[in-house]
């Protein structure tokens, strides 16, 4: 005699599967989304803690990058940017607030990580800053790329130049350097080891920042590093 059986042959079960799945569709689209969550929570998770070994040390992880704010601030706020992404000029925007507010306690550091595959522009733009650098205006050839993304080229890089009054010969010899090539390439190639996609990326304290960046976001993940109990 045969006992009870909890098995449906294959045919009967996978209908009986389909037909939950019509009847509570809000159940497959909530466990879609949880498992997205799940995965993209996972991926940040791996990618800070390759970030707090590469960054750990605060010499190593400025290296040889243009840097602002509190000399030795509590706080190392480092920038992964290209200047002829759209997004990299709306967070452009967002730091300079907060770092006119923060500056005592942060010290923001900006490394190159031009999307040359989809901008054109991006290494020239790039090169142009870091010879601007070698004559201590980094951060204000810096602004006039972000504020002038619309021109983008060797015109604008030029005139930016004479208008910070800039040595214009020793400034266009600087950028066709090998100096100046390796310093890009150094920067993309910690972008590659910290596994970055996209501009812009932001690590505060090795913690990457994710998502839409407000001046609410940043001060918030500020005031989490340096509350004291």
């Amino acid at each position: 005699m045969s006992g009870c059986s909890g098995q449906a042959s294959n045919g009967n079960l996978e209908a009986q599967v389909l037909q939950i799945i019509r009847d509570n569709p809000e159940v497959v689209i909530e466990s879609v989304q949880t498992y997205q969550q799940e995965k993209q929570a996972a991926e940040q998770q791996a990618q800070s803690d390759v970030a707090q070994k590469l960054l750990a040390d605060r010499d190593t992880a400025i290296g040889e990058s243009p840097k602002t704010g509190a000399e030795q601030g509590e706080v190392l706020l480092i920038e992964f940017s290209d200047f002829e992404c759209p997004f990299c000029a709306s967070a452009h925007d967002v730091v300079t607030e907060f770092m006119a507010k923060h500056s005592d306690r942060v010290t923001l550091v900006y490394k190159h990580f031009p999307l040359i595959q989809i901008h054109d522009q991006a290494v020239p733009a790039a090169l142009a800053s870091w010879a601007a650098m070698q004559q201590g205006k980094f951060w204000e050839y810096h602004d006039a790329l972000f504020e002038n993304q619309d021109r983008l080229g060797e015109e604008l890089y030029l005139e930016i130049a004479k208008d910070l009054k800039l040595n214009v010969d020793q400034f266009q010899k600087d950028i066709a350097s090998e100096a100046a090539a390796t310093a890009v390439q150094t920067d993309l190639k910690l972008a590659g080891e910290l596994g970055l996609s996209g501009t812009p990326t932001f690590f505060m304290n090795g913690k990457i920042l994710t998502g839409a960046l407000s001046l609410e976001s940043l001060e918030a993940e500020l005031e989490k590093l340096t509350d004291k109990p």
